[in-house]
């Protein structure tokens, strides 16, 4: 079997020393170097060859977001980012995935249960990223938005946006920005929006504060008991589940709750879409983006067999093909679409009511 090569890069001695120790202890890694500094990492890259590089962001000689820049404009490769669980850290990991690392794993520190979730939760991060499907997009890509916005909110009138009801995603690995390409692209009269992303609590808030800042929707934290409103989106908090109830005649509320993890996550895909499927059925319409692992597949089938319309990402502009592939193999998926044509679709949709009227449109 190959080793993944890793090329640990970090300041810290300790945190260099720590890393080396989990991955060495398991057999699919091959730790072929470390560096104290984006500098000695330039060389070590050129001569080693790695197929991972754990970053740190703040590094002497040169901080870690501009050396991803760099990385990923003159050699993209896939990089798990070593976050610290400040306000400064976090919008240097949100800013991490937005340049083009594929994930992040809180530093470790201690010892014991804290350690060993921390060495289980970085060996496989870095597994998945050494499959990713890595994207490098631009800065003029993102340019482009706006008129893509406008484009996509002449498809259907606002009138006919009161069809549907509630437009569900769920996502995990690569998902922060996948869900960013979907909402940038959704005109604020949309219907509203409930969004699992398996994500740290600590990132949760800053993460919807951040896609507020680029949608025309208004972008939050989903809080308990709130009222859901069109041309909103609610992100579930990284700490709790997110599910939808009823309460009045086309009226709905966020419920937030501790329950265990589903799939090993809270929040849960499956758990948020079968909440939807429940109380919004056919008057719904789900995503399933990219994400590592099963969660929201069957939540996605569930949604699909109440009459909800149904999309997964495909796999060419998946991060990770997981959680839509498994989707797929289950015939959840109405459709199964690249990134780009995400937004437009669920627009499209929201144009009808019921699934005959869909296949009416499109000729499926």
């Amino acid at each position: 079997m190959k080793k993944i090569k890793v090329l640990i890069i970090d300041d810290s001695a300790m945190v260099r020393k720590l890393v080396t120790e989990i991955l060495s202890s398991d057999p699919s890694f091959e730790v072929v170097g470390t560096a104290a500094n984006p500098l000695v990492a330039r060389e070590k890259i050129k001569t080693l060859n790695p197929d991972v590089l754990t970053l740190d962001v703040e590094m002497p000689k040169m901080d870690g977001l501009t050396f991803l820049r760099n990385l990923m404009r003159l050699r993209p490769m896939p990089v798990v980012m070593l976050s610290t669980l400040t306000a400064k850290g976090t919008h240097q990991t949100l800013e991490a995935l937005n340049i083009g690392a594929v994930d992040f794993v809180c530093k470790p520190k201690g010892s014991g249960h804290t350690l060993k979730e921390c060495a289980k939760e970085l060996i496989s991060k870095i597994k998945n990223a050494a499959n990713a499907n890595l994207k490098n997009f631009s800065d003029s890509k993102w340019q482009e938005v706006e008129n893509s916005r406008v484009e996509v909110s002449k498809i259907v009138s606002k009138s006919l946006l009161d069809k549907v009801k509630l437009i569900s995603i769920g996502a995990s690995t690569g998902g922060t920005e996948a869900i960013r390409h979907v909402l940038e692209r959704l005109p604020e009269y949309c219907p509203p929006l409930v969004i699992a992303q398996h994500i740290p609590k600590e990132f949760s808030g800053p993460f919807a504060s951040r896609m507020n800042s680029i949608s025309a929707l208004q972008v939050k934290e989903a809080e308990q008991d709130e009222i859901i409103k069109p041309g909103h989106a609610y992100l579930a908090p990284g700490s709790h589940h997110l599910t939808v109830k009823k309460c009045g005649i086309n009226r709905y509320r966020c419920c937030l709750d501790l329950n265990e993890p589903v799939n090993r996550h809270r929040p849960s895909v499956d758990v948020l879409f079968d909440s939807v499927s429940a109380c919004v059925a056919g008057s719904s319409i789900g995503v399933l983006l990219t994400g590592m692992g099963k969660d929201g597949a069957g939540g996605l089938a569930r949604m699909h067999a109440a009459g909800a319309a149904t999309i997964a990402q495909d796999e060419a502009t998946s991060v990770v093909w997981g959680m839509p592939g498994e989707a797929v193999k289950l015939g959840a998926a109405d459709y199964v679409l690249a990134l780009d044509n995400i937004a437009g679709k669920v627009l499209s949709l929201a144009s009808y009511s019921d699934a005959k009227a869909r296949q009416a449109a499109t000729g499926t």
